[in-house]
């Protein structure tokens, strides 16, 4: 029986693709041939899952525009933070819940992106 064995990317509509795909360069240091590009995690201690998530409402995904968020995974959420500040990126919110480390910030189109560090390995899915 055929399955789906994994999260392919993320598609969006962008006022200037070029200009995007470059932030995400030189902001988060993701480059690759069509776009921002994230190789298969290596982490041993990581959920060993992606997740898709539903809301009810947008509250979650505030102040992104869109309806939607991007979730990437980092080794260290606060060094992560020190790093995009120096770059004068503005942080709008942080939170560590045990679970993990959060922290967001919006992306030159206003798409919401969640920047996570696992912290206990969660229960199985």
């Amino acid at each position: 029986m055929a399955k789906v064995t994994g999260l392919g990317g993320v598609f969006y509509v962008a006022a200037d693709p070029a200009a995007t795909r470059q932030w995400y360069e030189d902001v988060l240091g993701l480059r690759g041939d069509y776009g921002p590009q994230l190789a298969w995690s290596e982490e041993t201690h990581a959920a060993p899952y992606s997740l898709i998530s539903h809301f009810k409402d947008d509250e979650y995904i505030r102040p992104g525009k869109g309806g939607f968020m991007i979730n990437l995974r980092v080794d260290d959420c606060d060094a992560m933070v020190e790093q995009l500040k120096a770059k004068g990126v503005e942080i709008v919110g942080q939170v560590d819940e045990g679970y993990g480390k959060f922290a967001w910030l919006l992306d030159p189109n206003g798409v919401k992106i969640e920047l996570w560090e696992q912290g206990e390995a969660p229960d199985e899915a």
